[in-house]
């Protein structure tokens, strides 16, 4: 099924004219709960991977033993609790049974033990992009595929995982391999994603305010306060951060969410060249906070937030926040930049 955006609740540049010349086009990816092949656009699914090309690993953690979870138990762990918020039960009774406690209690981070890892620990698949299901991925020439692998681990400069892009022609892909490396332990169980389909749809996308002129971006928090006298614009009203500007969630392209610091020079690492949005990953495609932004399909959706569609991905970036990988402009395969906002 498709996923619709519903029109942005007014048309921002009538107001303020000099945004429309700042207008980006951004593919929100949408994932949603599924059972994607290596042949598939995915978060989370299987990757079409050459069997002659060695698997990444993280170089930072090589074992023999890391401290954390199984990657198996994690997934076991929320399987449960899924199925425990679904079904009825006594005011005041437990939501787990004592077994599925035990389990819970093992896949979670905070009960986490010593698991012996033999060799390097493999990189975990998170996405992966065909050109073909989405055309505007900016690519290397004579590809039409990118992947997206990390380590399942912080890594303690940034709190972020340690990334991986590969890109790939996929018809050159004859000898796929079958079941890729899984690592025996993984450090932070919120970078471990659901298998998820994609349904790509174009949106436009105008700066955050923090990238606007200081005139502008006062102007617009003006007519903000102006419409929504009451209440800050994040609670109530429309707002230009949560409601006209960036799309949350998972994207390619568009603008960065900046959200708890001010933009800041970023370069190639290798050629020193301008460089671009390549994918926003963000575990939620909506909230309180950018409600506006939840597709029509998903309107009658009544269950728990953080187990329905807006969290389909079960990824979560810092506290709630998004990764943003960028590319060269000149090279998308030169060494990538990250940021967490």
């Amino acid at each position: 099924m498709s996923r619709t955006t519903p029109p942005r609740p007014l048309d921002v540049t009538a107001l303020f004219p000099e945004l429309a010349p700042m207008a980006r086009t951004a593919v929100r990816l949408h994932p949603r709960a599924g059972t994607p092949t290596a042949a598939d656009s995915s978060i989370g699914g299987p990757l079409l991977w050459p069997s002659q090309e060695p698997w990444p690993t993280c170089p930072d953690h090589t074992g023999p033993r890391h401290h954390g979870v199984a990657p198996d138990d994690v997934r076991l762990g929320r399987r449960i609790l899924s199925e425990a918020w679904d079904r009825p039960r006594a005011e005041g009774a437990d939501l787990l049974t004592p077994a599925e406690r035990e389990i819970v209690d093992r896949a979670s981070v905070s009960g986490r033990t010593r698991i012996p890892q033999d060799g390097p620990v493999p990189m975990i698949p998170v996405a992966q992009l065909y050109a073909s299901d989405v055309p505007a991925l900016p690519r290397p020439a004579g590809t039409d595929l990118l992947q997206v692998l990390w380590c399942p681990f912080d890594h303690d400069e940034d709190h972020l995982p340690a990334v991986e892009l590969r890109w790939w022609a996929s018809a050159d892909v004859t000898d796929p391999l079958p079941t890729a490396p899984q690592p025996s332990v993984i450090g932070n169980d919120d970078y471990l994603p659901e298998p998820c389909a994609l349904h790509p749809e174009t949106v436009t996308e105008y700066p955050a305010p923090h990238e606007l002129s200081e005139d502008l971006a006062e102007r617009i928090e003006a007519w903000e306060e102006a419409q929504n006298p009451e209440e800050p614009a994040d609670v109530t009203g429309i707002g230009y951060q949560y409601d006209l500007s960036v799309a949350p969630g998972c994207k390619l392209g568009g603008h960065a969410p900046w959200s708890f610091s001010d933009p800041f020079p970023m370069a190639c690492p290798e050629c020193g060249s301008d460089v671009r949005p390549l994918l926003t990953v963000g575990g939620t495609e909506w909230n309180s906070g950018n409600g506006s932004w939840r597709p029509i399909e998903d309107a009658a959706y009544t269950g728990l937030h953080f187990l329905g569609p807006a969290c389909a991905t079960r990824l979560n970036i810092g506290r709630g926040y998004h990764m943003q990988l960028y590319v060269c402009t000149v090279a998308p395969d030169h060494p990538h930049v990250r940021n967490m906002q």
